[in-house]
């Protein structure tokens, strides 16, 4: 049986270029298509399907609500179909936020050549979403941020780096959010589009009491900073006497992603090697598994979120049977163990 995807989308052009490319896989089976939210509806009562692929702007009802109504009363695994413009960005992460499992760039007629890497994406998109595991969205209720003791002058000359993808908006937030102010340094890399990751990070931002933003070639790794790297773009970490700091640049993808976990963690594997901790949090592949490997034989201490709590239990698993995550926990422990073990190594 193949994996049988209902299309949801107002645009006959999309809706044709999105089955197109669905139809030329061997592993989807039924592929079906709806110009709206509420023909949608009926589709998926009738037939349940295995993945829903979402249209964001969409008449008479908007893929968000469609989206939010759909994880109350029947949750499916969907993912969304996303312009990749600001506005795009922005409704993309409500989308995500609401209980999407990931997202694509929409292929219009004009943009879409029947290249490999457009094709490539969704259907691997496609396939992650249906194996992943849905995580209702929480109640929204105060976290309060964990208590952190340390000195001052030990913490800055600690890092924690964490690398994310499917899923890894939500679980990151889940994780910032319970840092205190003077926390250590943080860099992180989430694999997203380039207009979405200043998005993201003036997200949390707003609801951490680490101070969160789009990394810049240059910027200081500090206490209470977080580091998120742009997107498009890899982030390394460097250093200068005691100042640690990130350098930012383009170049070819690694492990297939600009930005790569794997690239980021090697940095931090020899610029700081037992004076850091490594966490690989839900997603897709295997970017970042040898990277974090590196990182615990270079002394570093490193952390793998647990399969029950994944979205996906793609990256962490593979970081795990390559022998680089010491402890595999659940995204729940991950925020105090990042502090208990930043007080180990400093002690």
């Amino acid at each position: 049986m193949g994996i049988n995807v209902l299309i949801v989308d107002d645009s006959a052009t999309a809706r044709a270029v999105l089955s197109e490319i669905l139809s030329s896989d061997p592993e989807i089976g039924e592929i079906d298509t709806a110009p709206d939210a509420y023909v949608a509806r009926d589709k998926i009562v009738a037939n349940k399907p295995d993945v829903v692929c979402l249209d964001v702007e969409m008449p008479r009802m908007d893929g968000i609500t469609f989206l939010t109504k759909l994880m109350h009363y029947m949750p499916l695994p969907v993912v969304m179909v996303s312009s990749l413009t600001q506005k795009g960005a922005k409704t993309t992460l409500d989308a995500l936020a609401a209980g999407a499992i990931d997202f694509v760039p929409k292929p219009h007629s004009n943009i879409y050549d029947g290249s490999d890497a457009i094709r490539e994406e969704l259907l691997a998109k496609i396939k992650s979403a249906a194996r992943a595991k849905i995580i209702h969205p929480q109640a929204s209720h105060e976290i309060k941020p964990l208590v952190y003791h340390s000195a001052l002058s030990e913490t800055t000359q600690k890092i924690v780096a964490i690398g994310a993808s499917t899923g890894g908006t939500e679980a990151l937030k889940d994780v910032l959010v319970q840092l205190p102010r003077n926390s250590p340094g943080i860099i992180i890399v989430q694999h997203m589009p380039a207009n979405f990751t200043a998005q993201f990070a003036e997200r949390l931002n707003g609801i951490c009491e680490v101070d969160v933003k789009e990394a810049r070639d240059g910027d200081t790794v500090s206490v209470g900073q977080v580091l998120i790297a742009p997107g498009d773009l890899h982030m390394v970490l460097r250093r200068s006497g005691h100042r640690y700091y990130v350098q930012i640049g383009s170049g070819e993808k690694v492990s297939g992603h600009r930005p790569s976990v794997d690239v980021l963690f090697n940095s931090v594997a020899k610029t700081a090697g037992s004076n850091a901790v490594g966490v690989i949090l839900t997603g897709m592949g295997a970017d970042g598994a040898k990277g974090l490997l590196n990182m615990r034989s270079a002394g570093a201490r490193t952390i793998g979120q647990d399969e029950e709590s994944c979205v996906v239990y793609g990256m962490p698993k593979s970081a795990f049977e390559m022998g680089g995550v010491e402890r595999q926990i659940s995204l729940e422990s991950i925020p105090l163990t990042i502090l208990e073990t930043i007080n180990e190594i400093s002690g």
